[in-house]
């Protein structure tokens, strides 16, 4: 593993990159790429949701024989740990404690803020959140004071 970027086509990916790119319906990834130079508001980089990445494995975390890295698409973060569908099509959480390194592939979606179907998500799951917290506050209190004003 050479620590870089595989290249800029989808050919140019590992098998279980290429394997997971194409079926996550990838076309061109050029377009993907992190921008390091240039003005300030132009630059784009870091983890985004769909990337596929390789994990390195704390040694003493693992037996002897396993292997230390874990290659796959991430899924989520969270303080605690990162959440990847690996290369064999499992669901996998790793604690972020145990976690050496990780190695960008390549991205599969645009970045954060260019991205209009992860932005309406975000917006849809704040809401969905609201009002599944509307509601456990509603049932822990016992009262419905939501027709209330003020």
């Amino acid at each position: 593993m050479s620590g870089q970027r595989r290249g800029s086509r989808i050919d140019d990916l590992p098998d279980w990159a290429r394997r997971l790119a194409k079926d996550y319906g990838a076309q061109d990834i050029d377009m993907m790429q992190d921008v390091f130079f240039g003005p300030l508001i132009d630059r784009r980089s870091g983890l985004r949701k769909d990337d596929l990445i390789e994990l390195m494995i704390d040694a003493r975390a693992i037996r002897g024989d396993d292997e230390p890295w874990i290659r796959g698409m991430l899924l989520a973060t969270s303080r605690n740990a990162v959440e990847i569908l690996d290369e064999f099509g499992g669901y996998r959480s790793i604690a972020r404690d145990v976690i050496v390194e990780v190695r960008l592939v390549t991205h599969l979606r645009k970045s954060y803020i260019e991205d209009e179907e992860l932005l309406t998500f975000e917006k849809e799951d704040v809401r969905r959140r609201s009002n599944v917290h509307e509601q456990a506050e509603k049932q822990a209190d016992g009262n419905d004071d939501s027709h209330l004003w003020g």
